[in-house]
């Protein structure tokens, strides 16, 4: 993941002592994916970090943050990948969704091209993951409305199409950006207690994620 200054190095060290934590009830792994430069990496460290940067550069292959939450009683870690939105990174990205529990899709609202591209971004959704992902269509940058090329009744059309839930939202401005991941949580939450019969402490198989969670062999390496 490039981020500022490109230099991972300043994340590693939080990013082991969180992962190494095991003071935690569940864990979900969750993706945030769409086209390049609609704003994922901005959004998770708004979210992770309650931080902003308008220097972030293009995000390199795949990254992680790690955040814990407080839902229901219970401590849920969540394991938030930030993912490259590159066609030639393609082939590495889509090698996470297996087991991811929850998906962000977002495209911004300001370009056209990010939207129109959200229904194939669907597809490697179903393709890739698990038939019970959840998806939450998050169109970005709306405090950017003057620009705005995607009007909000067009995403919450789109959203209903494919059986998702939306908002709009701004890593810039901090708006909705809690919101859109306590929903995602509550949404998986909600269905997993469905499909195993209301009994959530099934839920704590997912306690054996793993953090290092990679790509198989022959994905490794960026095309870069």
């Amino acid at each position: 993941m490039a981020m500022l200054m490109n230099d991972s190095r300043l994340q590693q060290q939080p990013a082991q002592k969180d992962a190494a934590d095991q003071n935690f009830d569940y864990m979900f792994k969750l993706l945030i994916i769409g086209n390049s430069s609609v704003g994922k990496t901005s959004f998770l460290f708004r979210y992770a970090d309650d931080s902003f940067s308008s220097a972030f550069v293009s995000t390199v292959g795949i990254d992680f943050k790690v955040k814990t939450v407080f839902r229901n009683e219970k401590r849920i870690k969540l394991q938030i990948w930030d993912t490259a939105g590159q066609e030639r990174y393609r082939t590495i990205t889509t090698a996470y969704y297996r087991g991811a529990m929850g998906f962000l899709l977002m495209y911004d609202i300001t370009n056209q091209d990010s939207f129109n591209a959200v229904q194939d971004w669907a597809t490697q959704i179903k393709t890739y993951s698990w038939d019970n992902a959840q998806v939450i269509l998050v169109g970005n940058k709306c405090e950017l409305e003057d620009d705005r090329l995607v009007p909000t009744e067009d995403g919450q059309r789109l959203a209903e199409d494919l059986g998702f839930q939306f908002f709009e939202a701004s890593a810039k401005d901090n708006i909705n950006v809690k919101q859109v991941f306590e929903r995602l949580v509550d949404v998986i939450c909600e269905k997993m207690n469905e499909s195993m019969g209301g009994d959530a402490n099934l839920l704590s198989n997912h306690r054996s994620t793993s953090l290092q969670d990679s790509p198989p062999e022959n994905h490794g390496g960026c095309g870069c």
